[in-house]
């Protein structure tokens, strides 16, 4: 199958796929890679003998996150459901997932990289959900975040949008690895051929199944209460629909607070 928005390659005999997110330098999360990626996911599951999946982005970015054109009313009523359903499926995949992370990674980018199994990082690697500065809220950061690193600095991210470094992640145990930019590669194929390959791939996917049971079943008990508040009480106010336009207009937004 032709993919537009993502690159499939296969690796280590086809025991490994590499998902690239594209096009360059953004690679914007839009609801049309979704369906891609969904689809990927779906054909994926029925490989008995894939042991890894691996996302990555074009160039020297892994995401700038969803598309905020999307975001706009008429557009999110329908992006936000399909997002969130992806991440979801991408967090109860039972083929382990790993995402490799150079550059930005902000908004929905860094929520599929929360819900991948693994996240190895380079040193030119920069977090953020920078939603809060376009008046919005990013759903599964906050039931994924929290996870992974407690409460106390999920909601530093989540409530002040700040960009914070690989380092700060590796030390609040949200990343696994973090590697210098020239030794990424090397240090992700290492990880892959000693810890991963050797491995059964029938053993992997149900041990994974196992390692998310708590994070699937808290992000399938709370999604769509998230997103009702998202869709139903935050697009209701004067507030969001500013940030967003604002963004788009290149503009700083005027509060009214409301």
């Amino acid at each position: 199958m032709e993919y537009q928005y993502i690159e499939l390659h296969e690796r280590y005999e086809g025991q490994v796929s590499e998902i690239i997110l594209k096009p360059a330098p953004a690679n914007v999360i839009s609801k049309d890679m979704i369906a891609e990626l969904r689809t990927v996911l779906r054909e994926h599951q029925g490989l008995p003998g894939k042991k890894l999946l691996l996302f990555t982005g074009e160039g020297k970015h892994f995401s700038f996150g969803a598309s905020v054109p999307e975001h706009l009313p008429g557009k999110v009523e329908k992006m936000l459901p399909e997002f969130h359903r992806f991440i979801g499926e991408l967090l109860a995949c039972e083929i382990p997932t790993l995402a490799r992370v150079t550059g930005c990674c902000l908004g929905g980018g860094f929520e599929l990289v929360l819900a991948c199994s693994f996240i190895f990082a380079d040193d030119t690697a920069k977090f953020a959900v920078p939603e809060i500065t376009l008046g919005v809220f990013p759903p599964p950061a906050c039931i994924l975040l929290p996870g992974r690193c407690g409460e106390a600095f999920a909601a530093e991210m989540i409530l002040t949008g700040e960009m914070f470094s690989g380092d700060r992640l590796l030390e609040k145990n949200v990343i696994n690895v973090l590697s210098p930019a020239d030794s990424l590669g090397a240090d992700l194929g290492k990880f892959i051929e000693t810890s991963i390959l050797p491995k059964s791939a029938a053993a992997l996917r149900i041990t994974n199944k196992a390692v998310k049971t708590l994070s699937v079943g808290r992000y399938e008990d709370y999604i769509q209460k998230l997103e009702t508040l998202y869709l139903k009480e935050l697009m209701s106010t004067q507030d969001a629909l500013e940030g967003l336009t604002a963004f788009l207009e290149k503009r700083s937004p005027k509060w009214k607070n409301e």
